[in-house]
């Protein structure tokens, strides 16, 4: 049983204020203040503070909420296991940033939940940072993403690799070509992911080596939505640097084409990542067998 505080711990620190955490747990506000003081008091730290009427987590009452999270999701993962083993399902939740879900692997987890009975998957998608911190507090059972961080807890098994490409209409003058120059992208009408994507930090940092600056580009859009930019693209309103796996479809079909961009060729790991005390590698592997089955029909 999860101590109640706690609760109401994670919901004042979302919702910052205490009035709105009472309403939302259904419960008074100064049961809710007096369960922020006895947390205080047990621990011997202040966990908020007022700063020109705003309420500010105090650094010790960072981790004590980290903390917190974790606590409360093994709970929940705990009753979800139990739950699992009474009904013979099992529950996983697989956050993937955008890049990794306009890809074939949500179709991939699609089909392995197909020829799995019992099988059932929550797909969160979100920044590749956000993903990171979900996974450590155990809100996420697995995660797909580009490259991987140095981390012990955290244990990877590589599921592909990538590139990046630009994406172009097939009726464009680049279409068809062996590659493009930098020199040469600078002259279109240019479509980049929004700052914090994996894909636009790799080519920034692509050009940025090169002695080049954004503000040389004639970048018109800037876009989260992967299939929002596939559709600006079909119609012409500009070329777009994206992974090469987010346009398989586009390119099976021949509704979009992918030329290489020059000196950026360079592959980089799309990978299954999980904590490190992950206790299913059985479902990895299936995983990566049913992924590696379908990408078949796309050579």
């Amino acid at each position: 049983m999860i101590d109640s505080k706690l609760y109401s711990l994670l919901q004042v620190a979302e919702l910052g204020s205490f009035t709105r955490a009472a309403k939302e747990l259904s419960i008074t506000q100064p049961a809710v203040s007096q369960h922020i003081r006895a947390l205080e008091e047990e621990f011997g730290v202040r966990i908020f503070e007022r700063q020109n009427g705003r309420l500010i987590v105090t650094r010790p009452g960072k981790e004590i909420i980290h903390t917190a999270k974790k606590i409360v999701a093994l709970n929940r993962n705990l009753q979800q296991v139990l739950s699992d083993t009474k009904t013979m399902v099992t529950h996983l939740t697989v956050g993937m940033t955008p890049t990794a879900e306009a890809g074939p692997i949500a179709e991939t987890l699609a089909k392995y939940c197909a020829e799995n009975d019992g099988v059932s998957v929550k797909i969160l998608t979100d920044s590749v940072g956000n993903l990171y911190q979900k996974l450590k507090a155990y809100e996420l059972d697995l995660m797909i993403v580009h490259g991987r961080e140095p981390d012990a807890d955290v244990h990877y098994e590589r599921l592909d690799t990538d590139c990046l490409v630009l994406a172009v209409p097939v009726s464009h003058p680049f279409a068809g070509r062996a590659s493009v120059t930098l020199d040469e992208l600078k002259r279109q009408r240019l479509i980049l992911r929004l700052p914090g994507s994996t894909t636009r930090a790799m080519f920034v940092a692509h050009f940025e080596s090169r002695g080049m600056s954004l503000k040389d580009f004639n970048v018109v859009l800037e876009v989260d939505n992967m299939a929002t930019i596939k559709d600006l693209i079909r119609h012409d309103f500009g070329v777009s640097v994206l992974d090469r796996s987010v346009c398989l479809d586009e390119l099976k079909s021949g509704s979009l084409a992918a030329v290489p961009i020059e000196s950026l060729s360079v592959q980089h790991e799309i990978n299954i990542a999980c904590q490190a005390d992950f206790n299913r590698p059985d479902i990895i592997r299936d995983f990566i067998d049913t992924y590696n089955d379908m990408m078949k029909s796309y050579a």
